[in-house]
């Protein structure tokens, strides 16, 4: 299969290291498109869970489905968006198998590449690899955003984009609480569906 023609050089990058990993059995191919990524995918994941150990631990395991997988890899997409979403599934499992109270699906998730709005651990201030993160989230997510219906969207933007709280968005929008929560819960499934059927050249 060709490679997407929009894709940026970091994107091709990466599609010839699978390329060499998977033809070539490449362990140095391997071993750079973990180098790449696993710093990103452990704040990512330690964003999410809030527990160093459990971050380290999932890291581990996404890279490994990840690899186990990578025959199934199709480069309409980047790799980065396809590896990110891997780790994000398996951290949503692994907290609803642990059944901890301090995530929900009404958090905010997703990877660096469209798997994008993961929960935010307080801090004073982000390093430049979160803030490279937190820029990448933010670009997909208004890509993907505006595939949305309107009444969809506004909620997303006010939640993730202006940082409304639930009920300043029910106020803003005079909805019921329980309405508003439902909405983005619906929204943010229809993003997941389309990050997982739209081409996206990052």
């Amino acid at each position: 299969m060709e490679i997407n023609p929009n894709f940026t050089e970091k994107a091709k990058r990466d599609y010839y290291l699978v390329q060499a990993a998977l033809g070539n059995n490449d362990r140095n191919a391997y071993a750079e498109l973990l180098s790449n990524y696993r710093d990103s995918i452990f704040f990512m994941l330690l964003k999410m869970t809030n527990n160093r150990d459990d971050a380290e631990d999932l890291t581990i395991e996404a890279f490994g489905k990840a690899f186990k997988k990578l025959d199934q890899y199709a480069p309409d997409y980047a790799f980065s968006t396809w590896l990110f979403k891997i780790a994000t599934n398996n951290c949503i499992d692994h907290m609803r198998r642990k059944k901890q109270h301090t995530y929900s699906l009404d958090k905010d998730y997703h990877g660096e590449e469209g798997t994008s709005m993961a929960n935010q651990v307080p801090s004073n201030s982000l390093d430049p690899e979160e803030e490279l993160i937190n820029s990448q989230k933010i670009t997909i997510m208004q890509t993907l955003v505006t595939r949305l219906k309107p009444h969809y969207r506004v909620l997303i933007e006010l939640r993730y984009f202006e940082e409304y709280t639930y009920e300043e968005i029910s106020n803003e929008l005079d909805l019921p609480l329980g309405t508003v929560k439902a909405k983005l819960f619906r929204a943010r499934d229809l993003l997941n569906n389309i990050l997982i059927k739209t081409q996206i050249g990052v």
